[in-house]
């Protein structure tokens, strides 16, 4: 359900399409408009591809991609617009990463540490000076 197949896309054997998935673009134009999807794929919940693109036999394309280029064979394509981030070699099942994608929660997490890092380091630094008096003013009590 929620599923739009336009009328000159291909679609390969054995390619699973998750829940609104739209190959194709409402242009009125002739000729092939619509994706051609090879064999083995797995299309993500959400993905568009508004272009007559193809998507490689073993490809995998990530839930919300927006896809306006080719997906070469047996990569793993996310984002918007859609890149490569991942190679899977079926002959040997090696996976690689091609292209690491953006973090902003992990970045923000990152800039948060080195944030309390530094905080904690002018805390302690803040402690040791203000200790050092006390204890010169507790010496001065004593003596008078």
């Amino acid at each position: 359900m929620g599923i739009v197949i336009g009328e000159t896309a291909e679609v390969g054997d054995d390619v699973l399409l998750y829940q609104g998935v739209t190959l194709g673009n409402a242009r009125f134009q002739r000729g092939k408009r619509h994706p051609t999807v090879g064999n083995n794929v797995v299309i993500g919940a959400g993905r568009e591809s508004p272009r007559p693109i193809t998507i490689g036999d073993g490809a995998r394309v990530a839930a919300g991609a927006v896809v306006i280029n080719d997906v070469p064979p047996n990569t793993t394509a996310a984002g918007v617009p859609a890149k490569a981030i991942r190679y899977h070699n079926p002959d040997t099942g090696e996976t690689r990463r091609l292209e690491q994608m953006p973090d902003p929660e992990g970045d923000e997490i990152r800039a948060l540490r080195e944030r309390v890092s530094e905080l904690e380091g002018r805390l302690a630094a803040l402690e040791e000076r203000d200790a050092a008096p006390n204890e010169i003013i507790t010496r001065r009590r004593t003596v008078a």
